[in-house]
Parts: C-alpha cells; structure tokens; sequence
C-alpha cells in the first residue's frame, strides 16, 4: 500500500486523491481531441471545453493536491518530488493559458502549429509529472511502499 494512505483521517485522504485523479483526467484527456476538433472546425466548442472545463480542472487539481498535502502533513520544502510536480504545474498552467487558449479560436496555420506545440509540451508534462507521482524520486529510506 502506497504511504500516502497511512493517516488519521484516511477517508479524507482517498477522496482527495480521487478528486485529483479525475481533475488529472479532466484536465489532461480533452486535450488528445483537440487537434481532432480543430481539424472539423469545432473551434467555439473547443473553446467552451476549455475555458469551461479544462482550465478549472487544472486549477482543482492543484487545489486538491494541495490539500492532501496539507492533511498529510508533508513538508514540501523536504519533498522535492512535490516541489518539482508543483513547478511543472505552473509550466502547465502557463502553456494552456498562453498558447493553447489563444489558438483555439484561430484557424490559421500559425494557431494550429502553436495548438500542437502547446499540446505536445502539456502531454511531457503530464508524463514527467505522472512519473514524479508514481515512482516519487529523491525519497530516501521506505516511504514509497511499506514493509
């Protein structure tokens, strides 16, 4: 069982864990229909979706990160998976607010090269981040799994 887990008030703990795995979800899947929608001219529904629903996940996704390491106690300053995850966020925010968002509306080549481009350096975010989540580096003696 994954240490996270180990706490006073575990219910607490699993549900902001499943609230920030579906805001992973939310935040990141819209993203593989993008260049889809943008090809089929879908461009103001592209853009509802992500004003609407991509953006706030993000942000929720920092919220509830945020909380369970508050409920866990964790000091982030000690914890450089965290603190690395947390910078790649704000990467992530920047890329989807300053070139993913402008381009969604613009058809020309220009928007859509800026589209994929933003697209492409999210979905390394998202790996580098899921792997700073999984495997948790930089953590010393028994943490990540329990005896």
């Amino acid at each position: 069982m994954i240490a996270i887990f180990v706490n006073e008030s575990q219910t607490l703990v699993k549900l902001l864990y499943l609230i920030h795995v579906l805001s992973i979800v939310a935040a990141f899947g819209p993203l593989f229909l993008y260049p889809r929608m943008q090809r089929a001219g879908e461009t103001s529904a592209m853009a509802t979706l992500h004003l609407k629903f991509v953006f706030p996940a993000l942000i929720l996704l920092w919220v509830v990160g945020m909380g369970m390491a508050g409920v866990n106690k964790f000091a982030l300053a000690e914890m450089w998976w965290i603190t690395i995850t947390i910078a790649l966020w704000i990467g992530s925010v920047a890329v989807s607010w300053f070139l993913i968002r402008p381009a969604i509306s613009d058809t020309s080549d220009d928007a859509k090269k800026k589209m994929s481009m933003g697209i492409g350096i999210t979905h390394l975010i998202l790996v580098a981040s899921l792997v700073l989540m999984i495997f948790k580096p930089f953590v010393e003696g028994n943490y990540v799994f329990n005896s």
